[in-house]
């Protein structure tokens, strides 16, 4: 299941994923010691991919429940990097609420946390780094830049220390936090220097799909905001032929299909069947 969100397959997790919930509930419940932790970490990354559908296609609600038992059953696991990413999945959660705040706050003390705790090898460094690279951007949407770029620029560091790579459901690695740079210029709204922080670079192909195809999501918006629309057109079709599934649901590529329709005197062919295959027109 992991990995089918991951690669935002996310109707290919349908069939199977509510009586997975249900057996591994049954095994948490029926458990004991070792087998019941292990019962509860598996059932926190299918809340998890549960989560990821609900959020994608705009059940609010739903999705914080399942963030409310991830929660639950990451502390029945008894791991503290399990816990860390159901911190770092949180965020969805004041995201809705718009309260970058407490978001913000959550992250770092979830960070700290790791931190104080001492050392556990690369997977803590990256989930370490993970909560850095998450809080950049909500202090990015809140628009305190100094804080953003402090929180990525310690993302980086642990990233020197991590290879790209997934960690408790979480990508990360030196690619995952240049992806976060662009991410953090456009939130910003500092869409030239995001463009120009882009170049010619483009993610490698074993980051997972979905974090691929983001990239390219962002840097649509930042072209569109200069006025590049063939680019962003063409960065629309790439986030599209990496992973249809979350760029069709992106409620940013939506938003940016009709400003550009809307606000051009004679839109092009591709943005028009780009707005036609969102089902904006």
């Amino acid at each position: 299941m992991t990995a089918h969100r991951l690669e935002a397959r996310y109707l290919d997790m349908t069939p199977t994923l509510p009586g997975l919930i249900v057996e591994l509930a049954c095994a948490s419940a029926q458990g004991t010691g070792e087998s019941r932790r292990h019962a509860n970490g598996l059932l926190t990354l299918a809340y998890r991919a549960a989560d990821g559908m609900a959020y994608k296609y705009g059940f609010r609600d739903l999705s914080a429940r399942m963030i409310d038992r991830m929660r639950a059953t990451a502390l029945k696991a008894e791991d503290p990097l399990l816990v860390a990413a159901v911190a770092y999945v949180r965020t969805e959660t004041f995201f809705a609420a718009r309260d970058l705040e407490t978001a913000a706050g959550a992250l770092v003390r979830a960070a700290d946390t790791l931190r104080e705790a001492g050392p556990t090898g690369v997977p803590g460094i990256a989930a370490y780094g993970a909560l850095h690279m998450r809080a950049a951007v909500v202090n990015g949407r809140a628009g305190r830049s100094d804080s953003a770029w402090n929180h990525l620029a310690e993302a980086r560091r642990a990233a020197e220390r991590a290879r790209d790579g997934v960690y408790f459901g979480t990508a990360f690695g030196p690619s995952s936090v240049r992806i976060h740079d662009l991410a953090v210029a456009t939130e910003l709204k500092e869409s030239g220097t995001a463009v120009e922080r882009a170049g010619s670079w483009t993610p490698p192909v074993r980051l997972p799909a979905e974090r691929r195809s983001h990239y390219y999501i962002e840097l649509a918006g930042a072209q569109l905001d200069i006025g590049l629309h063939e680019d962003f057109c063409r960065s629309v079709e790439l986030a599209r032929e990496i992973a249809p599934q979350h760029t069709l649901e992106h409620p940013g590529v939506r938003r940016s299909l009709v400003k550009l329709v809307q606000s051009h005197p004679r839109p092009s062919a591709n943005a028009l069947a780009l707005a036609d295959w969102a089902h904006v027109l």
